[in-house]
């Protein structure tokens, strides 16, 4: 089966089409390590294609804020005003499907989707320290997991925990990783719709499990319509400047 897998999309309805368009005819699924909403412009028509589209994901800390399912306290105040804007926005249905999302990990095969870590769906895994504290928690050897919107991930062999690395901004467009079955790994497709890894391309991940192989990728999207929807819609403008820079 060959998988798309995507993660963070954030109501980013431009950097979703483009990843759709470079991506197709290169999987027969697709999946989502959570986040569908929150930050962008346009929250219905991302999360009518999720709806329709995708075969499995599990909710992000936003879909919860959403929705209601959050206390947004925890959020800073640009998260908050975004997630308030976006539970204006919302129909019933979409409300009601992000409401019922499962937490995770969600098994597909012999793999699993998670939105943060196997220890919390709210934890970061952004350094090897902290996979080092989250693989003992893997009920599988291979998970995907989002929430950081650092594109990347961790391979465990002998109780050794290394980084994965992340593509070159300025001329690299995929880079292959080969499962090895010797190792077991945490693997994050990066950010759709909010990349913060100072690519600002959107990021996802292709999977072969007959090949094993796994194919990180960027595409470069319209930024600026995206921008300009963003500002439109009242939202905060940091929340339009950060895409340009990735951060």
């Amino acid at each position: 089966m060959r998988y798309l897998i995507i993660s963070d999309l954030h109501s980013n309805w431009e950097a979703l089409q483009a990843v759709l368009e470079d991506a197709a005819g290169k999987y027969e699924q697709i999946l989502c390590c959570g986040d569908i909403v929150g930050y962008g412009s346009d929250p219905n028509p991302v999360v009518d294609w999720v709806r329709t589209h995708v075969q499995a994901t599990v909710r992000g800390n936003h879909d919860r804020a959403c929705v209601g399912l959050e206390d947004l306290e925890w959020f800073n105040p640009v998260a908050q005003a975004a997630s308030i804007w976006t539970m204006t926005q919302l129909t019933e249905v979409n409300a009601d499907f992000i409401r019922n999302l499962p937490m995770g990990p969600v098994t597909v095969g012999n793999f699993q989707l998670i939105h943060g870590s196997p220890v919390d769906e709210d934890d970061y895994l952004v350094s090897a320290d902290d996979a080092v504290s989250a693989f003992p928690y893997a009920e599988s050897s291979l998970l995907f997991f989002g929430h950081t919107h650092l594109q990347g991930g961790f391979r465990w062999r002998s109780d050794q925990v290394q980084a994965i690395g992340r593509l070159h901004p300025d001329w690299q467009t995929r880079y292959l990783l080969e499962i090895d079955p010797q190792c077991a790994y945490l693997i994050n497709p990066g950010s759709v719709g909010q990349p913060r890894d100072s690519d600002p391309r959107a990021a996802y991940v292709l999977y072969d499990t007959e090949a094993e192989l796994l194919y990180y990728h960027r595409v470069p999207y319209d930024v600026e319509t995206t921008q300009r929807k963003i500002r439109d819609a009242g939202l905060p403008d940091l929340l339009a400047a950060r895409l340009a820079v990735g951060r």
